[in-house]
Parts: C-alpha cells; structure tokens; sequence
C-alpha cells in the first residue's frame, strides 16, 4: 500500500510538472509570436521624421568633361561660398530635359545693355538664322553649335568654357546666369486638360488633321457641343 501511495503520488508530481512545463512552452510561443508580429508592424516616427531627399547629388551622365566640370564646381562651392557656383553645380546635375538650349535671339535680347558682362548658359546655345545683327558677346556655355559659335566670334564676341569661366569669374561677378525655355518641348504641348474640353488649348494626340479626324463632338453644335 505504501509502494502504491509512493507511485501515486509520483504521478502527481510528474502531472503537475508537465502541466508547468506545457504553460511554459505556451507562454514562449506566445511572446515568439507577439515579436514576430512587432517586427512586420510600422514605427510610428515623428512627424517629417524618415522624409527622403530625392534630389540629385550628381549627373547621372557618363561624360568625363562634365564630370571634370562637376569636381571643379564642387571645389569652388566649397571654398568660396558663391551661391553662383552653388547655381552652377546644381544645374550641371540637371537631366536633358532641364537643360534645355538658348537660341541666339533670346541670348542677344536678354543681354541687351548688358554687353560687357558674360552671359552664362549651363546648356547648349543655337544659331538663329533670323537674327541678322549679332553684337559683340562674350558666352560661357556647356556647348555651342558650329554656326552659332562662328557668328558670335565673327562679331567681335567670345565663347567659353566652364573652366575658363572660373578663372575669370570664379565668385560669378558680371555674370548673367540664363536659361532656355524649358516648357517649350513638343512633349509639354499634350500636358493640360483633355483637348476638347472647353478653354483647354492641349494639343490632341491624333494621327492626321484632315476633315475625318476630331471634327464631331465638341467641335459643332449639332455633336453634343461646340468648344
């Protein structure tokens, strides 16, 4: 009898510890589970706390001159403090689209009583062949085209290089910063609101202007309205 109380009693022992070591085991699922959810849940930041630059910080193009350009500008940012440089570094980052080029005439028209500073164009200068009468110039650009290069320097004019630039100028004194128009691309002609609706002067992506393309709704009174 007493052998038998032992084993009884052995049998609880074991029971109760099971039963600890079955809590036990929940109890570590449990806050396994809870910190696995915690790792795929959001933090909460403070407001403007995790905000991305998106910024460039440098040209995405591979040319080594403008890179030259870009380490050169990057120097004089950092020892002078010109914000004309700073300018100037900033938009040699630029994409194509942003560097859009400067015709002649609107060179010449934006210089005009400004003759004996240097016009500066961080983009690409374009003859203009209804221009008659080029004055004397003196230009910095990134490039020019053969005949604009010509005419400028046939009229008595000069047209530059960054680097030539930076040593004349290198805080930017008598200098004219300009740029081309940058919405004048055919692509920004389609931006607006949908050609056909009324006031809206967006060009229409369609094949051909004949009398079978676009001439029905909203072009008469008969087909709906008239713009």
């Amino acid at each position: 009898s007493s052998s038998t109380g032992f084993t009884s009693y052995g049998i609880l022992l074991l029971s109760e510890a099971l039963t600890e070591i079955s809590a036990a085991v929940s109890l570590f699922t449990f806050f396994c589970n809870d910190f696995t959810l915690l790792q795929f849940q959001g933090i909460d930041l403070v407001a403007g706390g995790k905000s991305k630059k998106t910024k460039r910080t440098a040209p995405k193009s591979d040319d080594i001159y403008l890179k030259l350009l870009v380490k050169l500008y990057r120097f004089l940012v950092r020892r002078t403090g010109s914000k004309f440089n700073a300018v100037i570094l900033k938009r040699l980052f630029m994409s194509k689209t942003n560097k859009p080029p400067l015709s002649l005439s609107r060179l010449i028209q934006f210089m005009k009583g400004k003759e004996d500073k240097i016009a500066v164009v961080v983009g690409a200068v374009t003859d203009d062949i209804r221009v008659y009468e080029v004055p004397a110039l003196k230009v910095t650009a990134l490039r020019f085209t053969e005949t604009a290069r010509a005419r400028i320097e046939k009229a008595g004019g000069e047209c530059l290089t960054f680097d030539q630039l930076a040593l004349r100028a290198p805080l930017g004194q008598n200098t004219v910063l300009l740029r081309g128009p940058k919405n004048a691309r055919e692509a920004v002609k389609h931006f607006g609101p949908a050609p056909g609706v009324p006031h809206s002067h967006t060009k229409p992506y369609v094949r051909a202007k004949g009398r079978k393309f676009e001439r029905a709704r909203g072009r008469r009174n008969s087909k709906g309205f008239r713009v």
